[in-house]
């Protein structure tokens, strides 16, 4: 599936949806699942290291983690690149980089560096409409092909503004050349987000991850003019429930056999691991390997004997 497929799902008949992974591993079981794409989480990259969701993780990091599930899926992966990871010369690198590794889009956000994850009580600071529509503009004047999808990040709701200032910044990001606009809100219900739908007259898709107002559901979602799903966070936080509950499962019975029946089975792990694959190719190419040194014998072999004939 070509970066293409990502801009053609944004301006799709119906909702499409993306889930968040933090490494190749999610990455596939993402694509396993069925959803359109593979959103490379900020939150989940930052979670598998054990480092705060804040910008404590350099690009090459994020950037590198980002690649690896773009090489291992055949879905689109869009990349959380939190507010650009700098300034404007650091989001025109960004986007070179990102591209040439292979990621379908970068979603970049209009708060100040370092950020605060969205949901994390604390400053969340709103940059400069101006300086951020700049970003956008560098953004997609940096990208070589336009299937490289620019999104922008709307935080108004997210640092207490209202609808008009975030109507005021999806204008701005829009005329700057954004391929989309994520509007994000902290609520438990999606009326910001709907708000925003029925009072845009852009003509750029809506994005929306619907974590805090989890009930709302695809069909609603749909329903109110978004385009895009993110469900960013929920493999991660499944993990983690079930891993600490095997874990303590193991020391309360002390033994393994206690939590089996609810693990996958290690073939389900080396199939995700592309194993299978592994050793047919070595198999086949071994093949080819003796093949050749087969061949190469038996023309040295009728060289020598044509030199000494007669």
């Amino acid at each position: 599936m070509t970066k293409s497929a990502l801009k053609q799902l944004l301006h799709g008949d119906r909702l499409a949806t993306a889930a968040g992974a933090h490494n190749p591993l999610t990455a596939a079981l993402v694509e396993e699942a069925g959803f359109d794409v593979v959103w490379a989480s900020g939150l989940e990259i930052s979670a598998s290291m054990g480092v705060p969701d804040a910008n404590v993780l350099s690009v090459t990091e994020c950037l590198s983690t980002a690649a690896a599930m773009a090489a291992r899926v055949g879905i689109p992966v869009l990349a959380d690149c939190d507010s650009g990871f700098g300034g404007i010369t650091n989001v025109i690198h960004m986007v070179q980089d990102y591209e040439a590794a292979g990621i379908a889009g970068v979603c970049i956000e209009d708060k100040t560096f370092p950020k605060l994850n969205s949901f994390v009580a604390g400053p969340q600071q709103l940059v400069p409409i101006e300086d951020f529509a700049g970003k956008i503009a560098a953004a997609v004047a940096s990208r070589r092909s336009a299937d490289f999808v620019v999104v922008a990040r709307i935080e108004a709701f997210i640092a207490g503004h209202g609808l008009e200032e975030a109507l005021r910044r999806a204008r701005a990001y829009e005329l700057a050349g954004a391929d989309a606009l994520l509007v994000h809100s902290k609520l438990a219900v999606p009326d910001e987000v709907v708000a925003f739908c029925d009072h845009y007259t852009g003509d750029v898709p809506v994005v929306a991850v619907p974590t805090t107002y989890a009930s709302t559901t695809m069909d609603e979602l749909h329903a109110a003019g978004v385009s895009l799903a993110i469900y960013a966070n929920q493999g991660l936080r499944s993990a983690i429930a079930s891993t600490r509950e095997t874990f303590a499962a193991i020391l309360r019975h002390g033994c393994a056999s206690a939590v089996e029946s609810r693990l996958v089975p290690l073939s389900d792990v080396f199939g995700l691991q592309g194993t299978a694959r592994m050793l047919e190719a070595e198999k086949r190419f071994e093949q080819v390997g003796r093949g050749v040194a087969a061949q190469v014998d038996a023309d040295l072999a009728f060289d020598w004997a044509a030199a000494h004939a007669g």
